[in-house]
């Protein structure tokens, strides 16, 4: 259902596929590499592998850390590659419709894949998870950072990466850590956008995205920039006061709350700056 709303393919189809391609998380493929759908290595792939016999001998997949990484790659696999294309201009609830146009598009060579994924859908009533759903790319608005915040180049510097959790070393080396439950990387000296989202194969348009600053913002070494969408909250902290030469958006990024919902908490109007000592809540 995240993935819905995130990437705009129906929960339902997600489910079947995956019940489908591994036999309900009980294939070789999905125990011993997390890929629940089956896909195949392709070229550009720089993560980690798993052979098996398919359709041919000893025959690349990809492996993952986890089964939500295969799901979000399945995601990005739908949506990034053309011939998938015309299945995003289908109505989000016609499970009939997405199941035809994945046979017809070629994800799979049965021939009765539409109809497996169907009656997998049907019998399991998969299709009450897709009510309720709007994909982010039909409601929400382009982010528009605020005018009177500055957004990098901050006044302070933010803290060393050996006072958060590292999660993880990325296929291509970078580091990986973990802020209020959300990934993030510090940015590197000559660091942008496109590269870092090629890095992690995700839209350049979503880094922006999930640190609330304008697209063609300027990234400075060492700056925090998280790689999936910040919190609405952040329980732990519970509260934060306000140093000289803190501002909003820099608070937000160092405990990896959402700008808005920041300004929201504080009964803040969006864009206005705030005074050292001030404490703002965070939970």
């Amino acid at each position: 259902m995240d993935k819905m709303e995130a990437y705009g393919i129906p929960a339902s189809i997600t489910l079947a596929q995956g019940i489908l391609e591994s036999g309900s998380g009980n294939s070789e493929l999905s125990r011993k590499a997390n890929n629940h759908f089956g896909i195949k290595c392709h070229k550009g792939w720089n993560g980690k592998t798993f052979h098996m016999d398919d359709d041919a001998k000893n025959e690349c997949f990809r492996k993952y850390k986890s089964p939500d990484d295969s799901y979000r790659d399945h995601s990005l696999f739908l949506t990034s590659r053309d011939r998938y294309a015309d299945l995003f201009k289908l109505d989000i609830m016609d499970y009939k419709g997405w199941s035809r146009g994945l046979k017809k598009a070629g994800y799979a060579t049965n021939p009765k894949y539409p109809q497996l994924l169907i009656k997998i859908i049907e019998e399991n009533n998969l299709y009450e998870f897709d009510k309720g759903i709007t994909p982010a790319y039909l409601t929400e608005k382009p982010y528009e950072p605020v005018v009177s915040e500055a957004v990098v180049a901050e006044a302070v510097k933010y803290p060393a990466a050996a006072a958060y959790e590292l999660a993880e070393i990325w296929e291509t080396g970078r580091k990986v850590y973990i802020n209020n439950g959300v990934k993030f990387i510090f940015v590197a000296a000559g660091d942008n956008f496109s590269d870092i989202a090629a890095d992690f194969e995700i839209y350049s348009w979503q880094l922006p995205k999930y640190n609330e600053v304008d697209k063609k913002t300027q990234l400075e070494e060492g700056q925090m920039l998280y790689i999936e969408k910040k919190n609405k909250k952040n329980k732990e902290a519970g509260t934060h006061t306000v140093k000289a030469g803190e501002s909003m958006h820099y608070i937000s990024q160092l405990y990896g709350i959402q700008l808005r919902q920041l300004y929201k908490k504080n009964k803040m109007e969006e864009g206005s700056k705030v005074a050292a000592g001030k404490v703002l809540r965070l939970d």
